[in-house]
């Protein structure tokens, strides 16, 4: 079977790196799996590019520009808002007509248009849309926040100057997407974690659509499950890790809060904690005032890089206030690291609270979010002190990640869902 995967680049994203993982797992149980970018940065050779550098510059910058006059000249939510008035005539490529079905992930940023879908969907192919974040199921945006418009007809959108105007940017969006989703042809959505698919269920847009739930594929990274146990002075380390450590929805100033609250009511434990944070920084000094021992490793690429960051931690801890499927967490446990998180997205996907890591009850107030994660990391670090049990936690750990994000089940169930369209 031919099978078009659909994606702005083939490793800038989360979305990137999980398509491009997904069209190797295809090939690897037989399928002809290609992907179709527009932007390449890899050298595989079924990656393509979907038109010439100013064609796709092209669509890019016309979009911006609408987006930008729509909104009053206003540049402060640029580019947290997409709208997908422009695109490339991807249902003319060759990578395209010559599929029996097409997966799409994330297509913005000028890539594929809503009329371009349209055109996708009335050549009878499959077409399975999914989800990394809420873009389907909004006006513009791709997270709500707190914002519950998507539940209506984001006709008032937090992100747009001409917030409440009739005939809004974000309501006319919304109407052409709604338009879409009710053509004869439909589509097949599918959600990375079951949060994402219960924000889509009480959405208008999507209430009434299929939508199934397919995590994301991981690679069976964890090799070092047996690990030298401690001892009860050794340092315990905590690792935090993103692309942009200080994007607010990483709550970095939780991070920070929570190792004062070890200091101050665990000062034994904060003596043996050391935090080892790894990603993109813009603002440095919001790294400052740590509570306990602390590390910055900067951005760290490659594989063996990525793997030796695990092999050292004991913890990973994961202070975003959202998260759709959280590829960190998924890789700590495959390490045998214990994640500690808030209930704040796809997290309960990953892990069973008290058994396979600790998930904290999320709060608005910093203080009282901070000591709900210092609470969780204090009974991570009490299963780390305990041998024969964490080895235990080790092995499970990593029989879960096999078998829920394994590449060949992940592959399998997307098989399941393209043929049952015919």
């Amino acid at each position: 079977m031919k099978i078009a995967i659909v994606n702005k680049s083939d490793a800038t994203g989360g979305a990137a790196v999980v398509s491009r993982r997904l069209m190797e797992a295809l090939r690897s149980v037989g399928e002809d799996a290609r992907m179709l970018v527009v932007e390449k940065l890899t050298d595989s050779p079924y990656v393509e590019i979907a038109a010439t550098p100013a064609s796709i510059k092209k669509s890019f910058v016309s979009e911006r520009l609408k987006i930008f006059l729509s909104n009053g000249l206003d540049r402060t939510t640029l580019f947290r808002i997409d709208t997908a008035s422009d695109g490339l005539p991807l249902w003319r490529h060759p990578v395209i007509m010559e599929a029996d079905a097409v997966l799409l992930n994330w297509v913005n940023q000028g890539m594929l248009s809503l009329d371009g879908i349209r055109k996708i969907l009335e050549t009878g192919k499959p077409v399975i849309w999914t989800m990394h974040d809420m873009w389907c199921m909004t006006g513009v945006c791709h997270h709500s926040g707190s914002c519950p418009g998507y539940e209506r007809r984001c006709e008032d959108c937090p992100l747009l100057k001409k917030r409440g105007a009739v005939g809004s940017l974000s309501g006319k969006i919304w109407k052409k997407k709604q338009k879409l989703y009710s053509l004869p042809q439909n589509i097949k959505f599918v959600a990375v974690s079951n949060w994402l698919r219960d924000k889509g269920v009480g959405s208008t847009l999507l209430s009434n659509q299929d939508i199934s739930v397919i995590p994301n594929a991981f690679l069976p990274l964890g090799r070092n499950v047996n690990r030298q146990p401690k001892r009860k002075d050794d340092k315990i380390t905590v690792g935090f890790g993103a692309a942009r450590l200080d994007d607010p929805i990483k709550c970095l100033p939780v991070l920070v809060e929570m190792t004062r609250v070890v200091r101050d009511r665990y000062p034994e434990l904060a003596d043996r904690l050391e935090i080892v944070t790894f990603g993109g920084v813009k603002n440095p000094e919001t790294l400052e005032g740590m509570g306990v021992s602390h590390r910055h490793l900067g951005v760290i690429k490659g594989e063996e890089a990525v793997r030796k960051v695990y092999d050292s931690a004991d913890i990973i801890v994961s202070s975003s206030s959202y998260e759709t499927l959280p590829g960190t967490l998924v890789e700590a446990q495959a390490y045998g690291c214990l994640p500690v998180c808030f209930d704040r997205g796809g997290q309960s996907d990953i892990v069973d609270h008290l058994s396979t890591g600790y998930i904290a009850g999320y709060s608005e107030d910093r203080e009282v979010a901070a000591t709900r994660l210092a609470e969780g990391v204090v009974w991570a670090a009490g299963k780390v002190d305990a041998a024969d049990e964490m080895e235990d936690l080790r092995h499970k750990m990593r029989d879960d990640v096999n078998r829920k994000f394994s590449p060949e089940a992940v592959a399998g169930r997307y098989l399941d869902l393209i043929r049952s369209h015919f």
